[in-house]
């Protein structure tokens, strides 16, 4: 049944897409650029997954009885990078703790319709307040919240880390130390219409050029102005591998013109929850700071690594540099 209606699903997550106007392609505060999917209407159901801190809910699971079913269906988001992260961070740890792990991906829509029914286990990229509280709102009755894994989720400006300025105030005053020109992404993004709308005119940054393009051109300014040890700056948003790759940081935000920051939250189907409790226990203790999580990306989705070809391959990578991080997520350490 469950692999039946995991073939079902584009379908359903189309429909889905059509009567919730909800999109990930094209930017916002997701991975990728995709656009945030909510309204930014939190209403009260959904409002108790954003009251969540990292490993608020971690347990140590390294004691629990063994689950019968060692079979869990994990889903990623097309186009969030921090969606395959986890999932496969989470796939080589349950591996090890002798779970057979399938991941599929899917379009946030049908994600989430796939978790409700039982078609999915668990997904891992729950954003709250702003980007997803119309899918709880619709089917929290049927999912078990997971515990959140981070909560620094935001929409930037970032330069690079040996440039002048500060704030985004500062680039007022700043035009010839940085070109005059602000590299964003694709014009349809969430995080392109903030900057313009926001925060452009909020910090008198009409005279700037605004370089509105893709993703892919706006990483490259980056790799450029890195290579030639030149004054960058960029829209961006975390987590994303960039700042890893390259010395990034965000600039101060004092007006608020980009929005705060969201909690991201594991969510599984009750099922799951009931026949695989040590499993569902290890996916509440996941945490992972913007570091961690920078590099990992790094490690699975920039050029200079594996290039989004080896998912598999990249977590290895990375669980070797941090060889303590799978035991400490089984017994609930990493909060």
């Amino acid at each position: 049944m469950k692999k039946t209606g995991l073939g079902v699903l584009a379908l359903a997550g189309a429909l889905m897409l059509a009567g919730c106007g909800a999109s990930n392609t094209g930017g916002g505060t997701t991975t990728g650029g995709g656009e945030p999917a909510g309204g930014g209407q939190e209403t009260a159901a959904a409002s108790a997954w954003s009251e969540c801190k990292p490993g608020q809910h971690a347990e140590d699971a390294s004691g629990l009885p063994e689950d019968g079913d060692k079979n869990v269906t994990l889903g990623a988001f097309n186009g969030w990078d921090e969606s395959f992260a986890t999932t496969h961070l989470l796939k080589a740890v349950l591996e090890q703790e002798g779970y057979t792990v399938d991941i599929q991906a899917f379009e946030a829509a049908p994600a989430f319709t796939g978790t409700a029914r039982g078609d999915i286990d668990v997904i891992t990229d729950v954003w709250m307040p702003v980007t997803h509280p119309q899918y709880i709102d619709q089917f929290g009755d049927d999912l078990v919240h997971l515990g959140c894994w981070y909560d620094n989720a935001k929409l930037t400006i970032a330069v690079n880390d040996s440039s002048p300025a500060k704030s985004i105030a500062d680039l007022a005053t700043m035009k010839d130390e940085y070109g005059g020109r602000l590299y964003g992404i694709e014009p349809g993004a969430g995080l392109t219409k903030t900057t313009r709308e926001k925060a452009i005119p909020t910090y008198k940054l009409e005279d700037w050029e605004f370089v509105v393009s893709s993703t892919p051109a706006m990483l490259a300014q980056v790799d450029r102005a890195t290579k030639g040890n030149e004054n960058v700056a960029v829209t961006l948003w975390r987590p994303h591998w960039a700042y890893s790759a390259y010395p990034m940081r965000d600039l101060e935000d004092p007006e608020g013109a980009m929005g705060g920051a969201e909690i991201i939250s594991s969510a599984g189907n009750k099922e799951f929850a009931e026949k695989s409790p040590k499993a569902a226990q290890i996916v509440k203790n996941l945490a992972l700071g913007d570091d961690e999580l920078a590099e990992l990306e790094d490690y699975m989705m920039s050029p200079q690594q594996q290039d989004g070809k080896n998912h598999d391959a990249a977590v290895a990578q990375w669980l070797e540099k941090h060889p303590d991080f799978a035991e400490k997520l089984v017994k609930g350490e990493l909060g």
